[in-house]
């Protein structure tokens, strides 16, 4: 049973009209299977840039049951428009690749900023009662000053990635204090299962792996694989999401989500292959592009969410890596070269 079907998931969704950006992405189509079951009116909004991660065949259980608008949020008249009359806004669209964004600053800046404010802007103007939940990133911490990671590091963040959904968070939190927008922010770690990109590491290492693992490849784990990373499975990030939007106390705020058991990417790997019973990894020198901007050992510190909204994390990291082998085994070649 999920920890939303436990608390008041179910009769707070009910008949409200929800909009979510990104939605044909990884958590925004697990989200959209959710409020779905709790008898939401559900919008996904999604530009498919292939690059982004959407994936048509993510709704394809519930695809009679919601509503798909091919938009991109940059476009301020669309926006305007898909907004209007909506109760929630889950705003999910972003550019995630870390290594892309130096690559390319200026298009992470119009996705991840200007857009943002952009969307802000036209909830100010268009729909002020709308509550939104934005998905922002533990990558704007940078290289930890100490571990586990709370709130209240100071932000250094290693890429434009980074600086852009730093700020993208903040237009989020400024809206709320000055304008009454109600609006709170999840800062995501590392967030796997599911319905994820897995034919590159634009959305996560995790993702490829499972690729070249079911695929019979080797896995390749950069570094000396003593990297201390924190994993969510994304059901666990789903509540986080749902939690946050139905609790006025959220508004305002500031979250991490995170874990109990975090682990080095040399034991991922081997937890991996055991579950799958088979495969192989081995430590290959970093790609100097990911070298320059990797933040060494992270984990964060999720009390602030477990004590403000009841939030934690339920799945074990080997129920969910098994979880995630079992639908790529069967649904792989959806993702493979979409």
């Amino acid at each position: 049973m999920r920890l939303m079907n436990k608390a008041t998931g179910l009769e707070k969704f009910r008949n409200k009209k929800v909009i979510i950006t990104g939605g044909l992405g990884f958590i925004g189509s697990n989200l959209a299977h959710r409020l779905v079951e709790y008898g939401a009116q559900v919008l996904l909004v999604d530009s498919l840039i292939p690059e982004y991660g959407g994936n048509l065949f993510n709704i394809r259980d519930i695809e009679k049951e919601v509503e798909v608008n091919i938009a991109d949020v940059r476009d301020i008249y669309s926006m305007r428009y898909l907004i209007k009359g909506k109760d929630y806004l889950f705003n999910l669209a972003g550019q995630t690749a870390h290594a892309d964004s130096m690559v390319d600053p200026y298009t992470d800046l119009e996705i991840n900023c200007r857009a943002q404010l952009s969307i802000l802007e036209t909830c100010r103007h268009y729909n002020p009662s709308i509550k939104i939940v934005f998905a922002s990133t533990r990558q704007m911490y940078g290289v930890p000053d100490y571990l586990p990671v709370d709130e209240r590091h100071l932000l250094h963040p290693t890429d434009v990635n980074g600086i852009n959904k730093m700020a993208g968070e903040w237009y989020h939190i400024l809206y709320n204090n000055v304008y009454g927008i109600r609006s709170c922010s999840l800062r995501l770690t590392n967030t796997y299962g599911p319905r994820m990109r897995v034919k590159d590491a634009r959305q996560t290492f995790l993702g490829i792996w499972i690729k070249q693992l079911i695929s019979g490849e080797e896995i390749k784990v950069f570094g000396d694989g003593r990297q201390l990373r924190d994993f969510n499975f994304v059901e666990d990030i789903v509540d986080a999401f749902l939690m946050s939007a139905i609790r006025e106390e959220a508004y305002g705020q500031i979250f991490n989500t995170g874990c109990n058991d975090h682990i080095n990417l040399k034991d991922l790997a081997a937890l991996l292959i055991k579950i799958n019973k088979a495969g192989s990894y081995s430590i290959v020198p970093f790609p100097p592009e990911r070298k320059q901007i990797d933040i060494g050992d992270y984990y964060g510190d999720y009390g602030k969410i477990r004590s403000l909204l009841g939030w934690e994390p339920g799945t074990s990291i080997e129920d969910g890596l098994a979880a995630s082998l079992e639908y790529y085994r069967k649904y792989g070649s959806h993702y493979w070269d979409y």
